[in-house]
């Protein structure tokens, strides 16, 4: 892991500016992500943490140009390898998608088409991306189905995708991910709807292949002891916005938002009795109707004990409390202020 010196003498891979996605619906815009900014730099994991719809997955969407109508990115600029991503044509994005940028989705049996063996998908995205005939395009899909830890290759490679387990899907998915020579891989919720004892052997295999290849990893959750064990940095996004970014240690230590306080709290600890587990009072925001200011401010209790009435009014920018360590919240943007 890199400390925040370093960092500063690396160019990022990625860095994602001021990044917009709008959903134009009949009920009216649905503001999915809104303003966001955060980068990845060679070599490291950026967690991506937040509750369902608060906009993780559409940021990565965006990322890999794959938002559909009614769906538009509206702003921003996405810079991968130096260059903006969303200036791209079609073709020239195609061979960074699934080359230089992998991802793993959500679901694993809906990313496989259902009518093609699996050995036949993995050697697709070779052929495309490589131009190796058929037969070696065969030989190279096994290899990598063996390198992902799928037993019997060779007879699972000729399997159809319903005859496999969710596990087993997943680490094709994953075959596929490398058939290209990804510098970064994002791998949305990789482990939703796996067993335990699954969801560990997939996080260390990302965890392996990051260690091997040197590829960097965006890692979409919310499951924050996943975020824990996994990444080097943390992004809390909240109602489409980033709302913290810190090192790993430093956010699970150290957590300034409000939000991020609460999703912390609300984590049961082994050994450690509670009568109730800590919520987070309200209801996420939304996002054709957010509210004016803070985003938070309805359920933020911080914002009421200090009594401070500008989180209603005026949408509080980020700021740096230290080194590597963001926040977008007035209870720090008001000591800022204070302290010029």
């Amino acid at each position: 892991m890199m400390n925040f010196m370093e960092k500063n003498q690396v160019k990022p891979l990625l860095e994602v500016k001021g990044l917009s996605t709008h959903f134009f619906t009949e009920e009216g815009v649905v503001r999915a992500v809104d303003g966001v900014d955060f980068q990845v730099f060679p070599g490291e994991t950026l967690g991506l943490v937040g509750e369902s719809g608060c906009g993780k997955s559409v940021t990565s969407l965006s990322i890999m140009r794959l938002i559909g109508k009614p769906g538009r990115i509206v702003a921003g600029e996405i810079f991968f390898d130096g260059r903006d991503l969303l200036t791209l044509g079609s073709e020239a994005m195609m061979k960074v998608r699934g080359d230089r940028i992998s991802m793993i989705f959500q679901q694993p049996q809906s990313a496989l088409n259902p009518v093609f063996r699996v050995g036949e998908q993995v050697a697709e995205v070779l052929k495309v991306h490589t131009g190796i005939g058929r037969q070696e395009g065969w030989l190279q899909a096994v290899n990598l189905m063996e390198l992902v830890g799928i037993p019997d290759a060779p007879r699972r490679a000729n399997a159809y995708p319903h005859e496999l387990s969710g596990g087993m899907a997943q680490r094709v998915i994953i075959a596929m991910s490398l058939a290209g020579t990804p510098a970064l891989l994002i791998a949305d919720e990789p482990t939703t709807a796996l067993d335990v004892t699954i969801q560990a052997q997939i996080l260390d295999l990302i965890r392996d292949l990051r260690t091997r290849v040197g590829t960097s990893v965006i890692l979409i959750t919310h499951d924050l002891g996943v975020i824990a064990e996994m990444a080097d940095r943390i992004a809390v996004m909240y109602a489409g916005s980033i709302i913290e970014q810190a090192d790993v240690r430093e956010l699970f230590s150290h957590p300034l938002h409000p939000y991020t306080q609460g999703l912390i709290d609300s984590i049961p600890v082994l050994g450690k009795f509670k009568q109730r587990l800590a919520v987070i009072p309200g209801m996420v925001p939304d996002l054709i109707n957010l509210p004016v200011g803070c985003r938070f401010a309805p359920r933020c209790r911080a914002r009421q004990e200090k009594g401070l009435d500008i989180c209603d009014q005026v949408t509080p920018e980020t700021v740096c409390v230290s080194s590597g360590h963001s926040v977008c919240c007035w209870l720090y943007a008001q000591e800022e202020v204070e302290s010029k």
